[in-house]
Order: structure tokens, then C-alpha cells, then sequence
């Protein structure tokens, strides 16, 4: 996109003036625990870099996104020395910001940003559903600390119910024998990157939503590497025979459209292995696409 006033590019759209009514927060999570060497501290400036070639017009919804309030809220610089402490700062800093009844975008930063963002809705996790879009489980042991392999699992040790939990885009060979056990003894629902291909990927999210419908607030997590690796050279734990851009962005305005849904995160992007930009282009379009399913569901009231 130019810089043409009469042509506004999406980064404009996303401003950092508050407003009395915010409906869309973004805020980065700069969080790098990963198991591989990565930076995916860089990801929330690389994604806020990449809005600058998207406009503010969704021609499939028809939505102009400046008719919603969105804000920038940057970085949170200092999320605590321990796992515990992560999670009060990430609380914390949503009460202060006053967004708390907002829907709001995570930038990452790992997948361990999911456990901060369920966290961060102040409810007993017994009433809270998440959907991950991810090739594995995120169930790995707990022994050796918290990582962006282990999330999920961290998040049923606190009490998030196995069966509150769908887990979009699970790839053959990604998972140990051992999670996948987990994950089946957990309760999760499955919906393997097969089933989205057989499916499609709006019978699988809208069948998730209402899987999830008896829940409070409903937590939407994007582990870039749910797509394939040709198509997310960023994301180091892509597989070969994932899902395209074009299905997470269906999946994403679906998502945002859907009123109990409360967060989405964007997970999993070193911009240092990235291609022409091409990973972080395809999260900004995530967002862009979230953002147009918000502005869908408030036209609904």
C-alpha cells in the first residue's frame, strides 16, 4: 500500500489514541521460551510491519474496519521472572488498560502465550473453551518447566476441562505417542489437518464454536505452524501437508464473528527465517480477518 490519505493502509487503522468504547485491542506478547533456538520476539513488530500492505476493506464481509475501535496497546516489555508471575503481570495489565470486556488480538511470541491469555479473562477456567489451530498438542511433560511445547497441558493442570478444548489442524508425525495418549485421555476433541481437508474448514470451526457454546469466553489460538511449511517459512515447526493461508483466514473472520469468543493469539513466527515477509503477511491477514468478523458481530446488534 502507498501513502496516499485517500488510501489508508490497515497500520493506520490500528491506532494508539484510546477510546471510550474499544472493541479491538492488539497488544504483543514478546514471550521466547522455545524449545528450538528462535526469535519469536521479534513476531508483534514484524506483523504491525506487515499491515502497512493491507487495506482497511474486507470485500467478502463488506466491512470498512475503521467503523470499529481498535487500539495499539504496544508491548508488554516485562512479563515476570516466573510462570506464575507471567500470568498476574498478563492480568494485571488488561485490568489496567480497562479492556477487559474488549475483544483483544495477542501478537506472540510462543505458544506459551495461550496459557496467559486464558488466564487473563479473570474466569474460572472450568468456564472458559479453547480452539487451537496447531500441527501438535502442546502436551509435553511439565517436569523440565514451562515451554511453547507444553501449554495445553499447563493449562489442564490449572483446570481447563480436556473436553473444553478443540484442536484444529493435527498433523501425522508431529506428536509423540505419548501425547497423543494425553491429549485422548484428556478429552480433547481432535480435528485433524485430514478432517479439514475432507470437511472443509468452516463445517470444522463452526461445528468447534458450537462444541463450545456452553462455555463463558472462548479462547482462539493460531500456532502458525499449522500451515504448511512452504507457505510459513517463519514458523520452524511447520510440516509439510498443512492447512493454506486462505483456510485460517476463513477460520479467523469466523472466529471473530462469534460472540463468545474473546482473544485470539498469533504464535510462532521467527520473521528471522521468514521470506518476503511472507509468514508475517499471512498472521497480519489473520488479524485483519478476526477484526472484520468483530465488526460483523457488532453489526448484528
Amino acid at each position: 500500500m502507498t501513502h496516499d490519505p485517500s488510501s489508508p493502509s490497515a497500520a493506520s487503522w490500528l491506532t494508539s489514541e484510546p477510546s471510550p468504547q474499544t472493541h479491538l485491542a492488539v497488544v504483543g506478547f514478546p514471550l521466547n521460551r522455545s524449545l528450538s533456538p528462535a526469535r519469536c520476539d521479534l513476531a508483534p513488530a514484524a506483523v504491525r510491519k506487515a499491515l502497512t500492505k493491507f487495506s482497511v476493506f474486507d470485500c467478502d464481509n463488506q466491512v470498512d474496519l475503521r467503523l470499529i475501535n481498535s487500539i495499539d496497546l504496544g508491548d508488554v516489555a516485562e512479563l515476570g521472572a516466573t510462570p506464575e508471575a507471567e500470568v498476574q503481570t498478563t492480568v494485571e495489565f488488561f485490568r489496567r488498560q480497562q479492556t477487559a470486556t474488549g475483544v483483544r488480538v495477542l501478537l506472540g511470541g510462543d505458544n506459551g502465550i495461550a496459557r496467559l491469555g486464558v488466564h487473563s479473562f479473570g474466569l474460572p477456567l472450568n468456564r472458559v473453551g479453547l480452539i487451537t489451530f496447531a500441527p501438535h498438542h502442546g502436551v509435553r511433560e511439565l517436569a523440565g518447566g514451562l515451554n511453547n511445547s507444553n501449554s495445553v497441558r499447563a493449562l489442564i493442570r490449572d483446570g481447563l476441562r480436556g473436553t473444553n478444548i478443540v484442536q484444529i489442524g493435527i498433523q501425522p508425525f508431529a506428536n509423540l505417542p505419548e501425547e497423543a495418549l494425553f491429549a485422548r485421555d484428556s478429552g480433547l476433541i481432535i480435528e485433524t489437518a485430514e478432517e479439514v481437508f475432507a470437511r472443509g474448514i468452516e463445517a470444522i470451526v463452526a461445528r468447534s464454536l458450537t462444541r463450545l457454546a456452553s462455555a463463558d469466553a472462548i479462547y482462539i489460538s493460531f500456532d502458525l505452524s499449522v500451515l504448511d511449511r512452504s507457505l510459513a517459512p517463519a514458523c520452524s515447526g511447520a510440516r509439510p501437508g498443512g492447512l493454506s493461508p486462505w483456510m485460517l483466514r476463513k477460520a479467523a473472520r469466523m472466529c471473530g464473528a462469534a460472540p463468545k469468543v474473546r482473544a485470539l493469539d498469533l504464535v510462532e513466527i521467527d520473521p528471522t527465517r521468514d521470506r518476503d515477509d511472507v509468514t508475517a503477511q499471512s498472521a497480519a491477514t489473520f488479524l485483519l480477518a478476526f477484526a472484520s468478523g468483530v465488526a460483523a458481530r457488532l453489526k448484528a446488534f
